[in-house]
């Protein structure tokens, strides 16, 4: 029997997101999105959900956040065919600019959709990734900040006031943090491995100026499980949302953080990303948008039980 969601919850996904395609080998690749959805048609959840088309991203909404020389960079080696972006392994391909531009666009239609009253919550399927990408720097994997993109894009479209961004992502998204980190409008809360990738999110970095203390970073040590996970949403992250209020929740729902990720060290399964999703739907709108995730049949099942958790329980 199909899956039955008492909530309508929108689904963001364009073929166009597999043709950013990075060389051979590359651990964010194109069939991250073909199984994901494979998984869903086959677990019989995809025909219960609202899909939502996504339409590319404007070029000033890009600027709410990035630099006209950063958007400028990224469209010219995508025009001349791809390449390396940064020192390390973020690539571009032909169809990569065009694809972040819609990824980004993704996150805004869902937006929209939950504003509007459409759907209760949304997924957003796409790729590139975005929370690691800087102002004038795409770095990560990331070309464009997608979700940072679109937390501006509901303040300044929608008039939305208070928006939360949570960050689950194994990785801390630096690129999130320092977009808004002198700016109490938006919270940002990360929990994540450390001392691991970028090597940002100590404690320590509360935000700066009218920001301070709208940024709240959870560095986890390798190999933290489930409960460790819940304990630091029980005790922190949901009394601090609960104190904010948040109009809308985005999150940064990385999924590397499972035990069989081949990039990292935590140890939660596809159950725990439910039971985190659980404890804070309640609280405001969620819209999540894909960030990690590598090992092909748990970001599969991580995110079949994210939208299950988001569709089935009754909100707090």
């Amino acid at each position: 029997m199909p899956p039955v969601l008492p909530h309508a919850i929108g689904f963001v996904y364009s073929d166009l997101f597999l043709e950013h395609v990075p060389p051979a080998g590359h651990p964010e690749r194109p069939e991250r999105l073909r199984r994901l959805v494979r998984h869903l048609k086959e677990c019989l959840l995809w025909d219960e959900l609202v899909h939502l088309i996504p339409i590319p991203a404007r070029e000033e909404h890009v600027l709410a956040v990035h630099s006209k020389d950063h958007y400028r960079r990224v469209a010219e080696m995508c025009r001349n065919g791809g390449g390396l972006l940064d020192e390390a392994d973020t690539h571009a391909s032909p169809r990569s600019f065009d694809a972040a531009l819609l990824a980004i666009g993704a996150v805004e239609v869902a937006i929209d959709a939950v504003v509007g009253g459409k759907v209760s919550h949304a997924f957003c399927a796409v790729r590139p990734p975005g929370h690691h990408a800087e102002r004038d720097r795409p770095m990560g994997f990331c070309l464009f900040n997608s979700i940072a993109i679109a937390a501006r894009y509901a303040q300044q479209c929608h008039g939305v006031g208070k928006i939360a961004i949570l960050d689950w992502d194994v990785h801390h998204g630096n690129g999130t943090q320092h977009a808004f980190e002198d700016d109490a409008s938006v919270f940002y809360i990360s929990l994540h491995q450390f001392p691991f990738y970028p090597g940002t999110g100590t404690r320590s970095e509360r935000g700066k100026e009218k920001g301070l203390g709208f940024t709240l970073n959870i560095p986890l040590p390798a190999r933290t499980d489930e409960d460790g996970y819940l304990a630091a949403f029980d005790t922190e992250i949901v009394p601090a949302l609960r104190t904010f209020m948040p109009e809308l929740l985005l999150v940064s729902a990385g999924f590397d953080a499972h035990k069989d990720d081949p990039l990292a060290d935590m140890k939660l399964t596809a159950g725990s990303f439910a039971e985190m999703t659980l404890r804070v739907k309640g609280i405001a709108p969620v819209i999540s948008v894909l960030e990690g995730g590598y090992d092909l049949d748990a970001l599969a099942r991580s995110v079949e039980q994210h939208l299950l958790a988001l569709g089935h329980e009754e909100d707090a």
